[in-house]
C-alpha cells in the first residue's frame, strides 16, 4: 500500500528532485501437461530519488519506506550528484518545467480471486485442450498478472498517481509434425486486472480452437521460398516492425548515440502512406494497453508523431534530450521498478490505419506470403531487423495457400517502409509484450496489416 501522499517530504528538495514510490506485484501460475510447475506471488517496492544539480544528475534509492528513509534517499541522491558534478562537466540543461496533477487508478471493483481459484481458472483450461484435442503432444497455460503502482512528486510541483494492471493468459499447443515437433502460442488478455477481463474460462475456448486449426494446418505446411518476397504483414507483426525497427531507433538517447535515424529527421524514410505515431494513453477515445498521462519526470504525456506521410517528424524525448534537441517534452521517461532511473520508453506505437481490407491486400498478391504471428527477434540502431514467423501462409494467386512451417524475416526496416504499397482499414493492439532496454518495462504494439517487401527464410 503506498502512502497516499508524498508533499510532506516536499520542504527537503533543494535542487530539481524526483521523488518516487512504486511498488510491482506480479502474478505467474504455470501449468505443463496439467501439472502445476510455478506457482509464485512477488512484490518489489521501495522509494527513489533523482536529483539534477549543476548539469549532473545523482540518483539513490531504497527498498524501506518511512519517513527517515525518504530523507536518507533524498540526501544520498544530492550527495551523489554532489560527488558527480565534483568529478564532470556539467552540461547545464534547462529544463521546461511545467507542475501537473495526474491519477489514474485501473484497480477492479470486483472481489479478486485467490490464487487457488487462479490455478483453478487454468486447469479448467488445461482440461478442455486434453479432452478437445487428445492427439497433441504437449500443452501448456500460463497465466500472468502485474500490477504497477507508482506515486510521484517534483520538485516543481508535479504529482501523479497511477495503478496500471495487465493480465494475460498464454497458451501453447505442440504437436509432432513430419520432420519434428510442431509448436504454436497465443496470448489473451489485456489491460486490467484479471476480474476485469476474463469472466469464464469458456470464453477462451474459441480462441484455443483457433489456435488448434492453425496448428493442424501448419503441422502439414511447407516451408517458404528464401529471398526477397511480397508479403502482408498481419499487425502484430507489423507492430513489432514499428516497435523493435524503427521505434528504438528514434528513441533520442538512442539517437544521440549514433542510431542511423539521427541523420533522417524531416527527410523521406517510407512510403507517403505511412504515418507512425507513439501514443500516450488513447486512440480514437479508447485507452490503449499502456495508458501514461504522465511519466517518470513529471511531464504530461502527449503523443508522439515519429513518421508523418512518410517523413520523419519528430524522435522520443525525455527533460533532457528534448532540451538538446529544442523540441517538446512529450512524456517518454520510464521506469520498472522503484530501483530503476526513467529512460526514453514507448508507450503505445503503431502505422496508422490506411483504407485497404485485409482481404483485397491478399488478393492483390500473385505470389508470397500472409505472415501472422511473430517469435522471438532482434533489431539495432541501423533499423536492420531480424524476427521469427511461427505462423504464416502462402499466398497464390491472390488466395491464401498452406501453411508454412516456421521461418524468419529481416531486411532494413527504413528500405522495408519505402516498399509498403497497401494498409490494412483496421487497428488492432497487443498487450502481452515487454520490452527490453536496460530494463524491461511493458508496451502497447499493434496497428493494420500492411503489404510489402522483405526478405523470407526458406529451410
Amino acid at each position: 500500500m503506498l502512502p497516499s501522499s508524498l508533499k510532506e517530504f516536499a520542504g527537503h528538495f533543494t535542487d530539481y528532485t524526483e521523488l518516487r514510490v512504486q511498488e510491482n506485484r506480479n502474478t505467474q501460475i504455470t501449468l505443463l501437461n496439467g501439472d502445476v510447475t510455478n506457482n509464485t506471488k512477488s512484490s518489489s517496492s521501495g522509494i527513489s530519488a533523482r536529483v539534477y544539480h549543476q548539469g549532473l544528475w545523482g540518483f539513490s534509492s531504497s527498498p524501506e519506506w518511512s519517513s527517515d528513509s525518504v530523507k536518507a534517499v533524498l540526501k544520498s541522491a544530492v550527495h551523489n550528484a554532489e560527488f558527480m558534478a565534483s568529478r564532470g562537466q556539467g552540461r547545464g540543461f534547462s529544463f521546461e518545467l511545467k507542475s501537473a496533477n495526474k491519477r489514474l487508478d485501473l484497480t477492479t471493483k470486483k472481489p479478486r480471486l485467490t490464487q487457488k481459484e487462479l490455478i483453478d481458472f487454468c486447469k479448467i483450461l488445461d482440461d478442455y485442450i486434453l479432452k478437445t484435442y487428445p492427439g497433441l503432444q504437449s500443452r501448456s497455460v500460463v497465466l500472468a498478472n502485474l500490477d504497477m503502482e507508482k506515486r510521484l512528486l517534483t520538485s516543481f510541483g508535479s504529482e501523479s498517481y497511477s495503478m496500471i494492471p495487465r493480465a494475460n493468459i498464454f497458451i501453447r499447443l505442440s504437436t509432432e509434425g513430419s520432420d519434428g515437433p510442431c509448436e504454436l502460442y497465443n496470448f489473451c488478455g489485456g489491460l486490467g486486472q484479471f476480474e476485469d477481463i476474463f469472466s469464464t474460462p469458456e470464453a477462451i475456448y474459441p480462441e484455443i480452437d483457433k489456435l488448434h486449426e492453425h496448428l493442424m494446418n501448419k503441422k502439414q505446411g511447407v516451408y517458404a521460398q528464401a529471398g526477397e518476397q511480397t508479403v502482408v504483414l498481419d499487425s502484430d507483426l507489423a507492430g513489432i516492425l514499428a516497435h523493435e525497427a524503427i521505434g528504438h531507433t528514434t528513441e533520442a538517447d538512442i539517437v544521440l548515440g549514433g542510431s542511423v535515424a539521427a541523420e533522417m529527421l524531416h527527410k523521406q524514410v517510407s512510403s507517403p502512406l505511412v504515418t507512425l505515431v507513439d501514443f500516450a494513453h488513447s486512440y480514437e477515445g479508447k485507452t490503449l494497453p499502456v495508458p501514461v498521462y504522465m511519466d517518470d519526470e513529471g511531464t504530461s504525456a502527449e503523443d508522439t508523431v515519429i513518421i508523418e506521410n512518410g517523413i520523419l517528424k519528430s524522435f522520443m524525448h525525455n527533460k533532457e534530450s528534448a532540451q538538446h534537441f529544442g523540441h517538446k517534452g512529450t512524456g517518454h521517461a520510464r521506469a520498472y521498478q522503484f530501483s530503476d532511473e526513467p529512460l526514453i520508453r514507448m508507450r503505445n506505437t503503431a502505422i496508422l490505419p490506411g483504407t485497404s481490407k485485409l482481404e483485397q491486400m491478399i488478393a492483390s498478391v500473385e505470389d508470397g506470403y500472409y505472415l501472422v504471428k511473430p517469435s522471438n527477434g532482434q533489431a539495432d540502431s541501423t533499423s536492420e531487423f531480424m524476427f521469427g514467423v511461427p505462423l504464416g501462409y502462402q499466398i497464390k494467386n491472390g488466395k491464401l495457400g498452406k501453411a508454412i512451417k516456421d521461418t524468419t524475416i529481416s531486411g532494413v526496416a527504413f528500405d522495408v517502409l519505402k516498399t509498403i504499397d497497401m494498409i490494412s482499414d483496421k487497428m488492432s493492439w497487443g498487450n502481452a509484450g515487454m520490452c527490453g532496454k536496460k530494463q524491461i518495462i511493458p508496451v502497447g504494439m499493434g496497428g493494420p496489416a500492411i503489404k510489402c517487401k522483405l526478405n523470407i527464410g526458406g529451410r
